[in-house]
Formats: C-alpha cells, structure tokens, sequence
C-alpha cells in the first residue's frame, strides 16, 4: 500500500511482531533478538527523511497510525525518540518537522562568539541575570577565594542567528576582576574584556560534559520541552600562570548540538 503526502510518502505497513525482520537471514544460527514495533517505524521514518531538507513537514500523528496500521502511542513514542535524538523538531501548535543538521563544535578552550563564527553562524547573547553571590565551599575553593568571597554571577542566553542554542552561567572573583559588570557593556566577548582591562589571557581549561534532563525553564528560554535530554558543559579555565579565572556551567541544547575532540595517541 502506497499513501500519497504533500510532504512525505509513506509505504507499507510494519512487519508484524511475530515476522521476521530483512536483517533475521544475517546470522541464521543465532536467536533474532525481538525488534520493538515502535523501534521498527522509528527506523522506517529516519529513512524517509534523511534526504528531505530541513523544515519538511512529517504527516500528523493519526495519519502515520493508519498508515502503518499501528497505533498512535506506537508513533508517538518513535516521533518521540527522533526529536530527542535532534533528527525531527517538534514545534508547539504547528506540527512535527525534519531538523536541521547539528551545530557540530570542537572541543577547545575558545569563547562562543569564535565558536560560533568559525561555524559560518551569527552569535549572539541576551543577558538573563548578573548580580554578585557569595562563593559556597565549592565554588570558593574553584576560584581559590574564600568561602563568602563575592563572586560576579552572569547568565546569559547564547543564541545562533537568532535561534536559542545554550544557557550559560559564569563566576568569576569579584575582587581579582574589580568593575567587571560596567566594562561588559563595551564587549560583546567576555574573554575579549577580561584581555583588553586586565591583561588576563585564558591558557587552559579542564571541561567535564554530562547530560541532564531541561527544567522547565531551560526548557522555555530554549524553546524545547521539559525533561529533553540536554548536554551539561562545565568549564574550570586558568590564566597563563595557573592561576583560577572562571568556572562555566552550560546548558545546550541536546537535539541542536554535538561536540568534536581530536584525540591523538600517546608516544610511547
């Protein structure tokens, strides 16, 4: 059976749970291991859409369950798993779409303007909060100050030609970088202020990278859902001295980014 779309054609129901799968033939003398119903249209619908551009429209739930004689918890738990994975993008009150590629940043110690500039995108940056907080234990011992110590807090929302990318929040000493929250008003690149008023020039980082899941305000300043799995960033930077200058907290976007690192063995 062949279903006609004005954006995506559909074909031919899923293999029913009890048939064998194309690939079952591959090594005949080993139990083929049970392939989900949802799994089998999850596959299906990334095929189709792998060679649509970006904003094709994906047929409405309803219309996939006929198609493929399935249900629509079935489907949406496929459509589900897709937009978590950033090939289709969900968009409130409109429908389901084909994403658009991943940003795909390297690994180095390089601020997001360059980041984002050498990726042929515009960044920019919307300031949520700046304020000064006193430094917890952690913190303190971070930024080598004592505990209670001010400490400037920035958080600021990055954004790629004009679509919500990360939401980052920065600490820095507020006695090593005295007048620090005026001068940020002259530079559109916080390294680029800490260089030009304090001589202070970033050398190394150490960065961890986990996953989290969006809060609902993470979810909102990104224009994602709650509980999207998202890449948690967080950066540790020293001057050329050694000596503690920042420690980072990045929220992106999971469906929107990945991270590059060259690796290099070891001579021995």
């Amino acid at each position: 059976m062949t279903v006609e779309h004005s954006a995506i054609e559909v074909r031919a129901p899923l293999v029913g749970p009890g048939e064998p799968d194309q690939d079952d033939n591959a090594q005949a003398a080993e139990p083929a291991a049970r392939v989900p119903k949802y799994y089998r249209l999850k596959r299906h619908l990334l095929e189709m859409t792998q060679t649509m551009p970006p904003g094709t429209p994906v047929p409405p739930e309803r219309t996939l369950a006929l198609d493929f004689d399935t249900s629509r918890t079935t489907v949406r738990q496929a459509l589900a798993e897709l937009v978590v994975e950033g090939r289709l993008e969900r968009i409130q009150g409109k429908g389901t779409f084909v994403a658009k590629p991943k940003v795909a940043q390297a690994l180095q110690l390089t601020s997001y303007t360059e980041d984002m500039r050498a990726q042929g995108l515009e960044p920019t940056s919307r300031l949520l909060e700046i304020g000064y907080v006193s430094a917890d234990d952690d913190l303190a011992d971070r930024l080598v100050i004592k505990p209670g110590s001010r400490v400037l807090r920035i958080e600021r929302l990055r954004m790629a030609n004009g679509e919500p990318m990360a939401i980052e929040t920065t600490h820095l000493s507020a006695k090593r970088f005295p007048g620090l929250r005026k001068h940020l008003t002259k530079y559109s690149s916080l390294y680029t202020a800490l260089s030009e008023e304090y001589g202070v020039h970033l050398a190394e980082a150490e960065e961890t990278i986990e996953t989290a899941l969006a809060t609902p305000r993470e979810a909102a300043l990104l224009g994602t859902d709650t509980g999207l799995p998202m890449l948690l960033l967080s950066r540790h930077s020293k001057d050329d001295n050694a000596e503690p200058v920042e420690w980072v907290r990045s929220v992106y976007r999971g469906d929107r980014y990945k991270f590059l690192a060259r690796l290099t063995r070891p001579k021995a």
